[in-house]
């Protein structure tokens, strides 16, 4: 099992990150704190594999924890989790030595993804022996990089489907394409276009809602909000 320490200053978000992680077969949460200076303390007193940071924290920035944590020659590796866009901080993570890099608001699906590419480095990198050449060594490497969708289809838009995946995240019980089309100005063709690719990523899912005439709408609903009522937690801040 791989240790995880949560680190999030935010109790709900924290608690939902720890709740997300807990679904994922292979991963354990050794522990919740909302530090800088208790995430460096934990790492030092307990085993744990990999750290999710926040970066901003109340008592310090994460790159100063992740330096920290470096200091000690804890064997941490750690996922920066964070809303923090700018390209001077992205560019410290990666001299600190962070292995990946979460924006928020982010879905369960794409934590998994990360953890689970994350798990698969784990477990090729652990095994004994050496590299054959470059070509074993930028294989290791790319395990790192959780599956993506690729180009979307000409036609689409990146900006286009961030503000239909932002939309959605902010409902409970998902939204038709008509819902979704009156949110971003789009036509409601275009927004049913934007919900078939996500739903066909696996992203969100299509559940019909019965209304009282007619034949059922379809609902477009983030795969986490999906499992409401199963156990399951929604949206991470």
């Amino acid at each position: 099992m791989i240790s995880v320490l949560v680190v999030e200053d935010d109790p709900v978000a924290a608690d939902a990150h720890r709740e997300y992680v807990e679904r994922i077969a292979g991963f354990t949460v050794a522990g919740v704190v909302h530090s800088g200076g208790a995430a460096v303390r934990f790492c030092e007193r307990h085993q744990v594999d990999l750290v999710l940071l926040d970066f901003y924290l109340p008592d310090t920035h994460g790159l100063a924890v992740c330096r920290a944590l470096r200091a000690t020659g804890a064997p941490v590796d750690v996922i920066a989790v964070t809303s923090a866009r700018d390209l001077s901080v992205v560019r410290g993570a990666v001299s600190a030595g962070v292995v990946q890099y979460l924006l928020k608001p982010f879905t369960f699906a794409t934590l998994r993804g990360k953890l689970d590419s994350y798990a698969r480095f784990r477990e090729r990198a652990a095994r004994p022996g050496q590299a054959s050449g470059q070509a074993d060594i930028d294989r290791l490497l790319e395990t790192l990089r959780a599956p993506g969708r690729g180009p979307l289809p000409k036609g689409m838009s990146t900006a286009t489907l961030d503000a239909v995946t932002a939309v959605l995240a902010e409902s409970s019980g998902g939204l038709s394409a008509s819902a979704v089309a009156e949110a971003t100005g789009v036509a409601r063709v275009t927004a049913r276009r934007y919900l078939e690719y996500l739903a066909d990523h696996g992203i969100v899912r299509r559940r019909p809602h019965y209304g009282t005439v007619g034949r059922p709408e379809v609902r477009y609903v983030p795969v986490e909000h999906s499992d409401e009522g199963h156990g399951q937690s929604s949206e991470a801040p």
